[in-house]
């Protein structure tokens, strides 16, 4: 889906000023630090996966996700799966009270579990039956495709031509884990010309790779 979250390569927004890492705290406010707890702990329910989490936050207006900090949107994507998935009101979310019997969980994250959880991670390769179509060297063009669900496929790179240099593996396919089915696809690493990516003869782009993991259905053969 393209919409406020997809950024890279488009004009006019300015350069990027990172802060120094060394420099910038791990969290900006308190609040903060409470939101991301929420999200691990909601996660932890298992009502949905990360790539649902990801596109929830997407389907905002463009307007509201440009115009909010980081950890707004990670706090918008959340009420809308928890009001999605049926664990707390729309009502509840306006006014901030409990409303009727709380839903059932089957398990709830402690304070102890969360460094282990955090240090675990998933695992998102998976075994499939399927053979690789492509190997390193192939040249491959990135279909022109667009979805109304999440993709990791940037807006820019739609149509363009590349050569894959590595491949991973099958790993979870996130367009369709963001629908909730999880499926394996093959995953190549493809390495693209800046200068094929955008072209503009009056300010010349500098020539230089820009490579990025992409899955088997979102590439064709050149």
């Amino acid at each position: 889906m393209t919409g406020g979250h997809d950024l890279g390569g488009k004009p006019g927004l300015g350069p990027i000023c990172p802060e120094p890492e060394s420099h910038e705290p791990v969290f900006h406010a308190d609040w903060e630090k409470r939101v991301f707890a929420m999200t691990l702990a909601c996660g932890f329910l298992g009502r949905w996966n990360l790539d649902e989490s990801r596109h929830a936050r997407e389907r905002q207006r463009p307007e509201d996700y440009l115009r909010q900090s980081y950890y707004e949107n990670w706090l918008a994507g959340l009420q809308t799966l928890l009001a999605e998935k049926g664990l707390v009101s729309l009502r509840e979310l306006e006014t901030g009270t409990a409303v009727g019997k709380p839903a059932e969980i089957a398990a709830a994250l402690s304070a102890q579990a969360v460094p282990q959880v955090l240090s675990r991670g998933a695992p998102v390769d998976m075994v499939i039956e399927q053979e690789a179509c492509f190997s390193p060297g192939d040249l491959v063009r990135v279909r022109r495709e667009s979805t109304g669900g999440h993709t990791r496929v940037p807006a820019y790179l739609r149509g363009r031509e590349g050569i894959i240099q590595h491949h991973h593996g099958a790993h979870v396919f996130a367009d369709q884990h963001a629908r909730g089915q999880r499926e394996g696809q093959h995953l190549y690493n493809v390495a693209f010309s800046s200068t094929r990516i955008w072209t503009d003869e009056e300010n010349p782009v500098t020539d230089f790779m820009v490579r990025v993991d992409l899955w088997e259905p979102q590439l064709a053969p050149l």
